[in-house]
């Protein structure tokens, strides 16, 4: 039976809807099924909300990186592992399932918690509750960077991929130079006062002081050679 143009563009639009669908259906999963997916190890659990959202709670063990910055999306999701399934969610799963989309077409194997967490709220799951921490002022900063040592200071959070990352780059330098530095870690995601102060918008950011002054600053991945040669 032949069949003409407008039928055969027809049959193609509708298989790609076909399709569309059934990658939908595949990603989105349930509170239920999201719940018995993240319970599992050695999976990634990204929440793609602002700051300000996760302050206000957030599941537990979830990275942060904001589907709403371009910019900051795209640099923490290079820290992600692409061996591991990628567990994503929002509010309400619209900006986590745009996310997901851009995680599928960049390698990953994503998957989107259908309804976000206003679905697992609503399902009585569990959240994490941020705890307000008291801030550390500038002289309690500097009051840890002696003036006749060598230190690095490692700005990082908890939800930080890049962070995450970079540990164990960090454990190895430690290693390595341990008579040649001090190190000094600052939870950025707590330590919001003093990050505004030193103009800290993104982590990890790794600063290096010498004799009390600035010698070296760069945030992101680092390669220990970089950090050697500027110890």
């Amino acid at each position: 039976m032949k069949i003409d143009k407008k039928h055969f563009i027809f049959i193609c639009c509708m298989s790609l809807v076909a399709v569309c669908n059934t990658a939908a259906q595949t990603t989105n999963l349930s509170v239920r099924e999201f719940e018995k997916m993240i319970s599992q190890r050695d999976i990634q659990l990204l929440d793609v909300r602002t700051f300000a959202e996760y302050q206000n709670g957030h599941l537990g063990n979830a990275l942060l990186a904001d589907w709403n910055s371009e910019r900051e999306f795209a640099e923490r999701a290079k820290a992600l592992d692409k061996t591991k399934p990628v567990y994503t969610y929002c509010l309400s799963g619209a900006r986590s399932g745009a996310a997901v989309e851009w995680l599928m077409l960049n390698g990953f194997t994503a998957y989107n918690l259908d309804g976000g967490i206003n679905a697992w709220r609503n399902a009585d799951r569990p959240v994490v509750q941020s705890v307000e921490v008291k801030q550390l002022t500038m002289a309690e900063y500097l009051a840890q960077i002696p003036s006749g040592k060598t230190v690095l200071v490692d700005f990082g959070a908890t939800w930080c991929a890049p962070c995450k990352k970079m540990a164990p780059v960090i454990d190895s330098l430690v290693a390595l130079q341990e008579n040649k530095f001090i190190l000094v870690k600052i939870d950025g995601g707590t330590q919001i006062d003093i990050c505004k102060e030193l103009k800290i918008d993104a982590f990890p950011t790794f600063i290096i002081y010498k004799q009390g002054k600035v010698t070296w600053r760069k945030n992101g991945l680092v390669e220990i050679k970089e950090f050697e040669g500027n110890l």
